[in-house]
């Protein structure tokens, strides 16, 4: 669980977006947070304390005035043992009264006031808000002027989404999903190790065509690539991810912080990358095809009963080899294999030929399409195996290791 034992406070302000924050408590308690929620009056006409209270297991607080809190200070209490205060959705209203200070109600008070214990000192409490209007609104120079002071001052802003709207128009200020807003809070407790790096990924497979309707390929899903763009922007990295053909969401998107190339051949590939090279980390995890066929067909090739077609081949380029032979500004460079046998003794092989200081090799080609891998750290000090767990979970391991071996 990503948020075990973490204690959140949830503002709600008023907007239609507001229906979706039970299964947003939801999901936070199900990762192990502990949820406070707060609200304003507005809020109360899209959602109702009750249901927030059934979900939350918590009292609802919506007064500065509540009797619940003992010295009569909510604005202050609600807040000293959270460890992040997150407003979903955070109307043009409320992000415009924050940003100039303004505080009349509990909610826009608490924000002014908020705070978390620790060590008996009073620190910052951490604030992420997830903006949700009119695409109008939240393109009105007033929002965005609002929206930079917030930034300037360290609030972490999550969103907005693009889609149909409520009012039925369609652009920019749909909130983000509850899942995405998951995704966004557990990002932001991971330790920011690579803050100001910029990263490379090469995900997924690589596909060479024989005809317009068939090709070589191999079995990559791309999620372990995914998985290690993901754990990098966890990290405080920005990302250029460079994928195969995959049908995989681009993670973390909502960030500002990740591009996205698809690509298609080998070929497509390497350019992709010789136009990123200018990174400190490349992480070569795509599993690119070693061969392009030399030939391939312009017309769909006819089945015939006496004939196969002939095909011939030749080696792709390197991309990996030429990231580590870059003398100009050669970046960490992360070799990734996939073994069926002498998975110690090939992988150290591979690294010292590609002269890279990390290979990971997977134990075997049953990972392809899994959630879950199994693999080797291989360095020039030796071969280090790491337990079976999700690619997520493994990603943010193979990026702690990484950190470890950055030059300094």
């Amino acid at each position: 669980m990503y948020l075990l034992n973490k204690h959140i406070v949830l503002g709600i302000s008023g907007g239609i977006a507001a229906y979706k924050t039970p299964e947003l408590v939801r999901l936070f308690i199900k990762e192990g947070a502990q949820v406070q929620v707060v609200m304003t009056q507005a809020a109360t006409h899209f959602v109702t304390p009750t249901t927030l209270q059934a979900v939350s297991g918590n009292p609802v607080f919506i007064s500065q005035w509540d009797d619940r809190i003992p010295n009569g200070m909510a604005h202050i209490e609600l807040s000293r043992k959270a460890d992040a205060v997150v407003i979903a959705p955070a109307s043009a209203d409320l992000m415009a009264k924050h940003s100039l200070g303004l505080a009349d109600d509990l909610l826009s008070t608490l924000l002014i006031a908020r705070g978390c214990e620790e060590q008996g000192s009073i620190l910052p409490c951490p604030l992420l808000m997830v903006p949700a209007m009119n695409l109008q609104m939240w393109q009105h120079v007033a929002t965005q002027r609002s929206v930079a002071r917030l930034k300037a001052d360290g609030v972490i802003i999550l969103g907005p989404a693009s889609g149909p709207q409520a009012c039925g128009e369609v652009g920019a200020g749909r909130m983000l999903e509850p899942e995405e807003i998951l995704e966004g809070l557990c990002a932001f407790f991971q330790p920011k190790t690579l803050l100001g790096k910029r990263v490379v990924v090469t995900a997924g497979p690589t596909y060479e065509a024989i005809d317009p309707v068939r090709g070589l390929t191999n079995k990559s899903s791309g999620k372990m690539g995914f998985a290690i763009a993901k754990a990098a922007l966890e990290a405080g990295a920005s990302v250029h991810l460079i994928a195969g053909p995959v049908h995989l969401p681009t993670p973390l998107e909502f960030t500002g912080m990740i591009r996205r190339t698809d690509v298609l051949s080998a070929a497509d590939m390497a350019n992709a990358v010789e136009s990123a090279k200018d990174c400190d980390i490349f992480f070569s995890v795509a599993a690119v095809a070693d061969w392009k066929i030399i030939n391939p067909s312009s017309q769909k090739i006819k089945k015939s009963d006496s004939l196969s077609p002939t095909l011939e081949f030749a080696l792709n380029p390197d991309i990996l080899a030429r990231m580590a032979a870059n003398s100009a500004q050669r970046p960490f460079c992360v070799g990734f294999a996939a073994e069926t046998q002498h998975v110690s003794e090939f992988g150290q092989a591979k690294r010292i030929a590609k002269n890279v200081p990390l290979l990971i090799a997977n134990h075997g080609p049953d990972t392809f399409g899994q959630d879950h891998n199994q693999v080797s750290l291989i360095d020039a000090s030796g071969v280090y195996p790491l337990q079976q767990m999700d690619k997520l979970r493994l990603a943010r391991e193979i990026i702690a290791q990484v950190v470890q071996r950055l030059p300094a």
